[in-house]
C-alpha cells in the first residue's frame, strides 16, 4: 500500500486503518482513487504532472523533435530526444508516467503510435496503430484510457468521426470507441479524467461545436455547446474542472488569440477567458492540472514561432511569456507527466 503523509507517498506493508490524516490509495469498484484518511470522499487520480512535452511538428521542414518544460517554472524547452519518424499534425495524451503520440502525416497519413516515458529523456518507441490512419487530430484521457478523436484521412470527404482508443499503459493497437457528432479536422481536446471534449474545426468551414464524451465508456460523442467562435487550427489543455481553448483560424482568414473555457462537468457554451500574447495557430497544449501551457504555432505572419505562454486555468486573463522551445515550429502536439 502507498501512502501519502502530508503529500509525501510512503510505501508501507502494514495496516494503515488505525493511522489518521493524509491519504490511501484504494480501489473505488471502477479504478484507483485517492480516498481522504479521515473520510469517506474519493479523490480521482488526474494524469497530469510537472514536466510538458511537445513532440513533433514543422519547422520549415517536418521534425521528430522532442522536447520539454517544467511548468511550474518558466525557461525555455529542453532537449529529451525524438519521434521514430518526422511528422506534423499528430495529438498526444499520457496517463502521467507514459506520454502517447497518435497520427499525424510526414508524406503520407499515417497510423502509427509510440510512446515516451515522460520521466526520463529519450527516444520514441513503437505502441502500435490507429484505427485509420489520419492527421490533424486531437486526443485527451482519463489516466487509463488514451482517446484520439477526428481528423483527415485524405479520402472523400476528408475529414471523419473517429474516435478510437488505447489502454495507455499496454501497448497495442487502437480499438473503435464511437464517432464525434459530425466530421472535423484540426480540432482540440481536453478531460477532466472523467468526460473527454473535443471543440472547433473544420468540416470545409470552421465550427464552433462542442461534443463529448464519458471516457470509461465507449459510444458515440454528445453535444456540449458552444466555442465563442467558430475556430480551427486550436488547441486545448485543462484542470479536473475546466477546459481552456486557444488561438485558431477562422474563414475571414484571421489568426486568433482567444482564449475560451468551459466547464467540463457541466454542459454549455463557452466563455472569454483572456488573450494569447499572440494570434496563433497550430499550437500545442498541455497542463499541470493548474498552469496551461501553449506552445509553438504560427503567427499572423506565417511565421513559425518559439513561443511558449501560460496562463493560471482557476484564474481568467491573459496568457504570459513563459519561455521558447528549442526550435520554432507549428503543428505539433503536447502532453504532460511525470
Amino acid at each position: 500500500m502507498t501512502r501519502k503523509i502530508n503529500g509525501v507517498p510512503i510505501e508501507a506493508s502494514t495496516d494503515l486503518s488505525g493511522l489518521t490524516g493524509g491519504e490511501v490509495f484504494k480501489w473505488s469498484g471502477t479504478g484507483v482513487v485517492l480516498e481522504d484518511q479521515d473520510g469517506t470522499s474519493l479523490i480521482p487520480i488526474t494524469w497530469y504532472g510537472g514536466r510538458g512535452v511537445f513532440g513533433g511538428g514543422n519547422t520549415g521542414n517536418v521534425t521528430n523533435i522532442i522536447d520539454y518544460i517544467t511548468i511550474a517554472t518558466t525557461g525555455n524547452a529542453t532537449d529529451f530526444g525524438d519521434l521514430s519518424d518526422i511528422r506534423r499534425y499528430l495529438s498526444a495524451c499520457s496517463n502521467g508516467t507514459r506520454g502517447v503520440f497518435g497520427g499525424g502525416r510526414d508524406d503520407v497519413h499515417l497510423n502509427v503510435i509510440e510512446y515516451i516515458t515522460i520521466s526520463t529523456p529519450g527516444n520514441a518507441t513503437d505502441f502500435g496503430d490507429l484505427t485509420q490512419a489520419r492527421h490533424q487530430i486531437s486526443a485527451c484521457s482519463d489516466g487509463t484510457k488514451g482517446v484520439f478523436g477526428g481528423g483527415n484521412d485524405n479520402i472523400s470527404p476528408y475529414r471523419v468521426t473517429t474516435i478510437d482508443y488505447i489502454t495507455i499503459a499496454t501497448t497495442g493497437n487502437a480499438l473503435d470507441f464511437g464517432d464525434l457528432t459530425s466530421i472535423r479536422s484540426n480540432l482540440a481536446a481536453c478531460s477532466d479524467g472523467t468526460k473527454g471534449v473535443f471543440g472547433g474545426g473544420d468540416d470545409n468551414a470552421s465550427v464552433n461545436t462542442i461534443d463529448y464524451i464519458t471516457i470509461a465508456t465507449t459510444g458515440n460523442a454528445l453535444d456540449f455547446g458552444d466555442l465563442t467562435a467558430a475556430r480551427y487550427y486550436i488547441s486545448a489543455c485543462s484542470s479536473d474542472v475546466r477546459g481552456v481553448f486557444s488561438g485558431g483560424y477562422n474563414d475571414a482568414g484571421d489568426l486568433l488569440n482567444i482564449l475560451d473555457y468551459i466547464t467540463i462537468a457541466s454542459t454549455g457554451n463557452a466563455t472569454d477567458f483572456g488573450d494569447l500574447t499572440v494570434g496563433t495557430i497550430s499550437v500545442s497544449a498541455c497542463s499541470d492540472g493548474s498552469r496551461g501551457i501553449f506552445a509553438g504555432g504560427m503567427n499572423s505572419g506565417w511565421t513559425k514561432i518559439n513561443t511558449i505562454d501560460y496562463i493560471a486555468i482557476a484564474t481568467t486573463g491573459n496568457a504570459t511569456d513563459f519561455g521558447d522551445l528549442t526550435a520554432a515550429r507549428a503543428d505539433l502536439a503536447a502532453t504532460s507527466g511525470d
